[in-house]
């Protein structure tokens, strides 16, 4: 019988890889918490077997797995084919947001009806790539038949994110969730990066203002803090998290060197995220305080889920009163 794990995470898979819990295990990697939401016709595409439309490197669900992982001529199939190869699968899902996200997405599976049967849900309460393989590699975690109800509400919970508004998400959070045990904690969270109500940052960006208030000042630092602790971004969104509160045209942070010219210039980004030491503006104080608002001195234009967020359509979130402000 041959056994397939689908991660939601690189790190996770490789962790589970290590441990040898399957004979295949692939992670995925599509990152759904920052920037423009893909077309569905581009997600749909990433999950076929490869073809003409897959030319470019990081179009095919499989271009960064290795053979070795998935068989002879295994990374030209498609997910629902790999599924078929295979006697077992299960999904392991890392509790952040980012991974219910990839979780939601990867039950599209729900019209192969073959495949669905023998599916599993292994839902983790802590993020698998913090454990050592010899850790994993021992854990008895309850493998959860993949139902109608946990299906409709990825459904569900999907098309709320990918909606031009953050209100179909709100409400869910009034609905019983439970079907997908870390669901709801990952809708607040997500919410929770919204503009604040008053000071315009969303909980990352604004955690990032406290923590350099406290002497956290390397940039590398920061990240691994925030990741910690909030587990929404990952180090390299957290970095470009940075550049977007010290590039703007009121900075909150000071302390990076001259703008990089180019995004491709690796070495010079390595160093600046390594050597640089960050300190707030008055302004980011201010912020920082809660006396100021980032948004009334600089421009918005960023992405939540399927939400284009700008200054004039600025939906925000009151952390008080966890409540959902429209424009």
């Amino acid at each position: 019988m041959t056994s397939l794990i689908l991660a939601t995470s690189d790190l996770a898979s490789y962790r589970l890889r290590q441990a040898g819990r399957a004979d295949i295990v692939v992670g995925l990697r599509p990152r759904f918490v920052w920037r423009k939401m893909p077309s569905s016709a581009d997600l749909t595409t990433l999950l076929e077997p490869r073809s003409a439309k897959h030319v470019d490197f990081d179009t095919h669900w499989l271009d960064f797995a290795s053979s070795r992982w998935t068989g002879s001529n295994g990374r030209d199939v498609g997910l629902v084919e790999l599924c078929e190869r295979c006697d077992r699968v299960e999904l392991w899902a890392d509790p952040q947001p980012n991974d219910q996200l990839v979780l939601a997405w990867l039950l599209v599976l729900r019209p192969h009806r073959h495949i669905v049967a023998k599916l599993k849900l292994v839902q983790t309460d802590v993020e698998i790539g913090r454990y050592r393989s010899e850790s994993s590699a021992k854990w008895r975690l309850p493998a959860l038949a993949v139902t109608d109800d946990r299906l409709e509400l990825a459904s569900r919970a999907w098309n709320a994110y990918r909606a031009p508004t953050p209100e179909p998400c709100f409400d869910l959070l009034m609905q019983d969730l439970s079907a997908i045990p870390q669901l709801r904690a990952a809708l607040i969270a997500l919410l929770e990066e919204l503009p604040g109500r008053d000071t315009g940052l969303g909980a990352s960006e604004l955690r990032m203002l406290d923590l350099v208030a406290d002497g956290k000042t390397s940039p590398q630092v920061l990240s691994s803090e925030l990741n910690r602790e909030r587990g929404v971004f990952d180090f390299q969104e957290a970095e470009l998290i940075l550049d977007r509160l010290a590039d703007c045209p009121s900075p909150v942070l000071t302390g990076f060197p001259a703008e990089i010219e180019g995004a491709d210039d690796l070495k010079a980004r390595r160093e600046r995220l390594l050597y640089s030491r960050l300190s707030l503006t008055d302004f980011g104080q201010e912020v920082s305080d809660r006396e100021l608002d980032f948004s009334q001195y600089n421009t918005i234009h960023r992405w939540w889920g399927g939400t284009e967020l700008t200054n004039e359509r600025l939906w925000r979130w009151d952390a008080e009163s966890r409540t959902l402000v429209a424009p």
